[in-house]
This record gives C-alpha cells, sequence and structure tokens, in this order.
C-alpha cells in the first residue's frame, strides 16, 4: 500500500521545524510548516491535512490548546504532540483530548518517519475497512429485500454502483450517516462527529460488548495501548449519555460492562 500524505508541523524553533520538514519531505511525504498554533489553526480552514505534528510548549496558544480547537474541529485528524519536557499529566490529558501519540525531544529521524507512516498506514486500513463493512451492510439490506418481495432486480439496478444505506436502525435508535444525526423516539438530536462514530460502531455491533481498543480503532482510526483506550471511551460515552442516555446510574441503551468495554442494548 503506497502511504502518502499532506502533513503540518507546528513549533516555534524554526531550526527544528525546517529539519523535521526536511526529513518528511525526503520520505516522500507533502508538508507545510506554521511557527505558531495561530498560523497552523489559519491553514486548517484553507487546506486538508492527513497528520499534525505540534509542539506542546509555544509562545500563544499551547500545544494542548491547539489540540482542543484542532479535535473539535476536525475529530478524525490526527495529531502528534511532542516536547523536550515530558509530563505523565500532560501526556494523559493529550490522549484525552485526542492526541494520537506523545513523543519527546530530541526527535530521532528514523522514528518520525517510522510514526508517520505507521499512524497514515492505520489511517488508510480503517477508511478501507468502514468503506467495506458499510458495502457489505448494503448488500444485506438488498438481500433482505430482494427475500421480503420488496425490491425488484432489473437490468438497470445492475449497472449501478452500490451505494451505502443512509440509515441505519437499532430499536427506537436511528443513525443517519448523511447528516451525523440520531434520532430516539422521532426526537432528533445532534452529536460530536467522534461521538457519532463511537455510537455508529457500537449499533454495527450491537448487542455484542466491544471493547475499548476495537472502539478506539473502527471510530477514531488508530491503535491506542488498553489504559488509554478505556480513557479515550469513557470521555465519549459521557458525551453520548449526555446527549441521550443521560441516567449514568441506570443507562438505558449504553451499557458498561466493567474491564471489557460498552454495548449498545436497543432492540
Amino acid at each position: 500500500m503506497n502511504i502518502t500524505g499532506h502533513i503540518l508541523i507546528i513549533d516555534d524553533e524554526a531550526t527544528l521545524r525546517q529539519t523535521l520538514a526536511r526529513i518528511l519531505q525526503q520520505a516522500g511525504f507533502e508538508v507545510t510548516t506554521a511557527e505558531n498554533a495561530e498560523q497552523g489553526l489559519a491553514f486548517l480552514k484553507t487546506t486538508n491535512f492527513d497528520l499534525i505534528f505540534t509542539d506542546l510548549r509555544m509562545p500563544g496558544i499551547q500545544g494542548l490548546d491547539a489540540l482542543r480547537l484542532i479535535h473539535k474541529s476536525y475529530p478524525a485528524l490526527p495529531v502528534v504532540l511532542f516536547t523536550a519536557q515530558p509530563d505523565v499529566n500532560s501526556a494523559v490529558e493529550a490522549l484525552r483530548y485526542g492526541a494520537i501519540d506523545y513523543l519527546l525531544k530530541p526527535l530521532k529521524p528514523e522514528v518520525i518517519i517510522e510514526r508517520t507512516k505507521s499512524i497514515l498506514l492505520q489511517k488508510q486500513k480503517e477508511k478501507r475497512k468502514r468503506q467495506i463493512v458499510l458495502q457489505i451492510e448494503s448488500l444485506q439490506n438488498e438481500l433482505k429485500r430482494i427475500e421480503n418481495g420488496e425490491s425488484d432486480i432489473t437490468a438497470s439496478d445492475e449497472t449501478k454502483p452500490n451505494e451505502p444505506d443512509r440509515f441505519i436502525k437499532r430499536g427506537p435508535i436511528v443513525l443517519d450517516l448523511h447528516t451525523h444525526r440520531i434520532t430516539i423516539h422521532e426526537e432528533v438530536i445532534s452529536l460530536p462527529p467522534t461521538s457519532f462514530d463511537y455510537l455508529l460502531v457500537l449499533a454495527r455491533h450491537a448487542p455484542e460488548v466491544v471493547d475499548y481498543q476495537t472502539l478506539v480503532a473502527e471510530a477514531q482510526g488508530y491503535q491506542a495501548e488498553m489504559r488509554d483506550a478505556q480513557e479515550l471511551t469513557k470521555w465519549h460515552i459521557h458525551q453520548l449519555r449526555q446527549a441521550f442516555d443521560k441516567d449514568s446510574q441506570n443507562p438505558t441503551y449504553l451499557i458498561n460492562v466493567r474491564g471489557r468495554g460498552y454495548r449498545l442494548v436497543a432492540d
């Protein structure tokens, strides 16, 4: 699989910024650099990026604040933070707010290249997996309609490309894949994009338990350690419960299976 991508580097140190850009360019990636978070956020409004590297401590908007802003507007965009002053609390907070990795300076060229390829390859694989899952669901739903006499096969049907069904229904919960909204008992509820993706993963597996790492991998497109995956999943389940399953002590739909993961109970 050919690994390509457009990478944004945000760092106030000109030498490091230029060196990192040169390393990645020589490895075959397209690179844009920004000298501070404000400039990087401005680039995001006009350019599509596949990966961001950003320093943790910079003048103006700090790395964690930039991470929050990026993750809010571009939840599927992987962000790697790096710092010369390691801090366990900052690392955990970075992962909680959506960072895919946390690296320590000095940055070794081979580590940067390996990590970049790993992240982008995983992103490509997860995107393709989601496409295949949607295609399979579309074919399964079409087969059910044919078996129930609800669909006729014509020559023109055979020439049309298969498209994913727009809606996934689990009991009273209906997920709209186009608008990223859910409907519960005819009440329309809007969700943050990443939280919607977590619910979508749970809906596809329902009523089976989905472990923390699978949830993160399928919803956000990358692999996380068990503890980090548990923290990330807990946060997004909290967001979902705030939206439609508000009694965390006695949840109706989103059930925590302690030590394993979560399951959606809707049918």
